[in-house]
This record gives C-alpha cells, structure tokens and sequence, in this order.
C-alpha cells in the first residue's frame, strides 16, 4: 500500500500536466472548430479590412504556403498535389464562398468546386471560377515585406498569370496585409487555449529547473534541454525549437547575446551559485508559445536567491514595462522599440529588446519590435511599417544589462514571456516571471 501512494505521489506532476493535454482526436474536433469559426467568422472581416473580395491560395504537396498550411482540417497534414483555394467575399450579400479546385471537400469548411471528369484542366477549372465571380480585386500570396504572406511560388505564379484572362491581370495584387492579419489574429477561444498552453509551458520550466532534475555538480546544460525535449514528447506535444539552456556565474565574463543560443560549451556542469537561464517553448492545437525564464542554484546554507539577483530580475521587469505600456493600437515597431528603449534607458536600465509575434508559428507574422541585432530599428521588410493591432500576441522577448558587485562582473536577465494585445490593452496570457525559481525548492530544515 505504502508503495503504490509513493508510486502516485511521484507520478503525480506528470498527471497534473497530462490531464490537461486532449488526446489526438479531441485535437482534432478543437482544431476544426476552431477554423470553421475562423473561415465563417473573422475571414470575412479580414477580407473587407484589406479590401479584397477575392483570395487565391496555391501549394504543391510538400512545398506549403505557409498560409494555406494553417487553413488545412486537422485530418490533413500537407496539400494534396496541386491545392488550390478560392475565397469569395461579397460584401452586399454578405455572405462567403470558400471553393477548392481539388477533387474533393479539404474538411467541412471548403467545398470542392472541380470535376476533373467535366474540366481536366485544373487551372482552366479555376478562371471559370474567377469569370463567374468577376472579382474587383484578386489577392495572392506574394510580398517583399513580410516572409510568412510569401508562399505563392514562381512556377505557381506564371501558371496561374499565363492562365488568367487580360481582362483579370491588372486586378491582381498582394494579399500581404490579408495573408498577416489571418496568421496574427487570435479568436477569444484561441486565447483560452493559449493560456493552458502557456501554463504547461511553465510547469515544464519549473520541473526542469528543480531538484527533480538538477543535481549540483553532476547535472549538465545538455542533459537539461534533452529532459525538457523528452518531456515534451513524453507528453505527446511538439516544440518548434531545441530547448537552450545556459549558465552566469561568479567566474565568468559576460559573453554577446548569441552565446546563449548558438556557441555555448555543451554539457557545462551547473554548479552551486549559478545562475540559470532557458528558452523553450512547445506546439499544441496549432498554436506556439515562448518562453525564457531563469533559476538559481542555492548553495549550502542558503535558503533564498542573492539580493543583487533578485534586484537585477526586477531590473529586467521593469524593462517589459516600459515595453509593454508603449504597445499602443496603430503603432508601429520601430516607433515602440524607440520609445520603450529611450524610457528605459531615462530610467537607468540597459535595455535590449527584441520582441516577435506569436501565435501559429513561433516566429509569426505582424509587428515586429526590435531584432537582437537591430536595436536602432529593423529594415522595412522586417515589419518595420506594419502596425500593432489588436487580438495579437507577441513573445515580450528582451533582457537588461545588470552591473553585479558582489560578481565583479555584468549579468544579462535575458526574459520572454507571451502576451496579448487586445482591445483593453495589453496582458501576459499565463503571467509573467517575477522571482526567481530556486533548486533545491526551500525546505524548513535548509539553513543553520
């Protein structure tokens, strides 16, 4: 009996978490449900937003738009041949087709419109579509300033301007702006869903940086990430990166930013006294979080974190603040990266700040705030002239630069939290770090 409540309480974090994950087919229903109401609901909107009644998705197995990658069911794990979508908006009647030149229904939400035995031709099939539909303007996906609204390819491009009639070409344009809006907008069940995702985010983090894993002296960086990349699978979840873990300490000097992603020693020993740092960040229900948190390992006879590391998180808090109370409506990222610096820096604080939109993918579509290699201001074709709108979120991703005595040294406090933009403002979606996590977790008979 003993054994078997030794065996539950040691199981029970991985229950708690699990229990919050659906298994593949509830997935499923969620994801469909979750894309009929994004074609019935806020397409529509979107397309009389960017002024186009008309937008043609096309993508070769294999090689997706990765705009039509997110509007595929979840019974679908890439195009089939050639997929062609056609979306319709008639603004008079509102109402909106949504059509696939394909040879069959891609989920309940897109009607095949092709009858390969009547028109073997599949672009000929589609120019019957746009002639009956005699559209004002016909969106594609192709656009020099923003990668994801992209996809459309060369071959593509010519078979489909080689197959459109004169009368058409002229009436041809970017679907830039529509192609950003669909990848950054998030529906209020979207966000529901994202703050449990952000949740087990955070109690994967918190496992990870623990005594359950770490052990002082005999626990490396690498075999960290490896136990947070396991987990993660274990779990029945995907990440859209390799897990970084990576280490300050007394004896060492403050290395450049990429250190602590790219050319770090791997398996370095984590030691007593130092202080941890991870960026990790998982996929669940099509949607992606991303997260940079950090943890000190308590030496004997401690019982809390150092006051200078504790003061220097706050530094690092009150960097995302002066960020996040300039994320305002209409703004673009340029003006809030130089804004929120300047404060910053009025305060005292070292900022840098490099914070990205997220939501379908990790590295998503729309205002971009800062590159870690741009503080002045990131080029047009990084985003620089597209502007914050609502039902958006971001990974608040920036660090401060902190001078630490006791350390004769300077420290970064590298954090990235996700965060929404509505209509009321700004919100992180799972809260915020705000002190640091402690390995071992304190126990009243630590200390003299």
């Amino acid at each position: 009996m003993r054994k078997t409540i030794k065996l539950v309480l040691l199981l029970l974090p991985f229950i708690v978490v699990s229990q919050q994950i659906l298994p593949e087919v509830e997935r499923a229903r969620v994801v469909d449900e979750i894309l009929e109401e994004r074609f019935n609901v806020l397409l529509p909107q979107l397309m009389d937003d960017a002024g186009l009644d008309m937008w043609v998705l096309i993508s070769r197995e294999y090689n997706e738009d990765p705009v039509l990658k997110t509007m595929l069911p979840a019974t679908w794990l890439n195009a089939r041949r050639r997929t062609i979508l056609l979306f319709y908006r008639n603004k008079q009647k509102n109402t909106i087709e949504k059509l696939a030149v394909a040879r069959y229904n891609i989920g309940k939400s897109i009607t095949s419109a092709w009858d390969k035995e009547k028109e073997p031709d599949q672009w000929k099939r589609l120019m019957q579509l746009i002639a009956e539909r005699n559209p004002e303007k016909i969106g594609l996906n192709f656009s020099k300033d923003h990668n994801i609204a992209d996809g459309l390819d060369k071959t593509d491009f010519d078979e489909f301007m080689a197959n459109l009639p004169k009368k058409y070409q002229s009436r041809v344009v970017s679907a830039e702006q529509l192609a950003v809006r669909w990848i950054e907008t998030r529906t209020p069940r979207e966000m529901t869903i994202f703050n449990q995702l952000t949740d087990i985010t955070h109690d994967i983090i918190a496992e990870a940086f623990s005594e359950k894993v770490i052990t002082p002296g005999v626990t490396t960086t690498t075999e960290v990430e490896w136990w947070m990349r396991q987990k993660v699978t274990d779990l029945g979840l995907e990440t859209w990166f390799h897990p970084t873990v990576d280490i300050q300490r007394t004896s060492e000097e403050l290395v450049g930013h990429l250190y602590s992603f790219s050319g770090r020693p791997d398996d370095a020993v984590i030691q007593r006294g130092d202080l941890l740092h991870c960026d990790f960040g998982i996929t669940y229900l099509r949607l992606n979080t991303d997260c940079q948190e950090l943890a000190y390992v308590l030496k004997p006879e401690e019982t809390e974190a150092p006051s200078f590391l504790v003061n220097a998180l706050y530094d690092g808090n009150r960097v995302q603040d002066f960020l996040t109370q300039n994320m305002i409506k209409g703004r673009v990222g340029n003006d809030i990266l130089a804004k929120a610096l300047q404060d910053a820096k009025d305060a005292g604080l070292r900022p840098s700040i490099y914070t990205h939109p997220l939501g379908m993918y990790g590295h998503s579509a729309g205002t971009t705030i800062g590159m870690w290699d741009a503080q002045g201001g990131v080029m047009k074709d990084d985003g620089e002239n597209y502007p914050l709108n609502p039902n958006t979120a971001y990974a608040i991703e920036l660090n401060a630069t902190v001078n630490i005595p006791e350390w004769n040294r300077d420290i970064r406090i590298m954090l990235e939290e996700p965060g929404f933009y509505g209509e009321d403002g700004f919100r992180y979606i799972n809260g915020r770090q705000t002190e640091l996590m402690l390995i071992p977790r304190p126990k009243a008979h630590l200390g003299n």
